[in-house]
């Protein structure tokens, strides 16, 4: 990916204000969203447009790894991120001020297992998101490059 070209932000309004708080301060405002809920900036490549895109997303860590959730609510349809991560894997993440290249994957059936309970420790709600649809909400692990 590179470097000069336009990101474009996440349409949501309060998303998008956070975003822009968590760049313009490298972190310091954003990364930690919540009381002990953190957040990472995770850019990826549109699968149709080809324009870098970035959204926010709670995080957990399994040893070096990043995790990430592809909720989107419990929605029936996995999260646009998700999709432009299955056609291309490599993205970047900002967390805090540090900005990385990762390599994504959507953990195993038996990572996903352990995992799982990582990240609704973090978010609970989480669980009712799962409860809400009937695909099986991915784990992501970030990888770092």
């Amino acid at each position: 990916m590179s470097t000069d070209e336009q990101v474009l932000d996440s349409p949501e309004g309060w998303v998008a204000d956070h975003i822009r708080r968590y760049v313009a301060t490298g972190g310091v405002e954003g990364h930690e969203w919540q009381p002990g809920v953190f957040t990472l900036l995770l850019t990826t490549r549109g699968r149709r447009s080809g324009k870098l895109r970035r959204t926010a997303l709670i995080y957990g860590r399994d040893g070096d790894d990043y995790l990430v959730v592809a909720s989107q609510g419990g929605a029936p349809q996995h999260p646009s991120w998700y999709l432009n991560l299955r056609d291309e894997p490599e993205a970047q993440v900002q967390v805090g001020a540090e900005a990385f290249t990762v390599r994504a994957r959507t953990a195993e059936p038996a990572e996903r297992a352990r995992m799982w309970p990582t990240m609704t420790a973090i978010w609970p709600a989480y669980n009712e998101y799962q409860s809400k649809t009937d695909r099986e909400i991915p784990v992501v692990v970030l990888q770092r490059r």
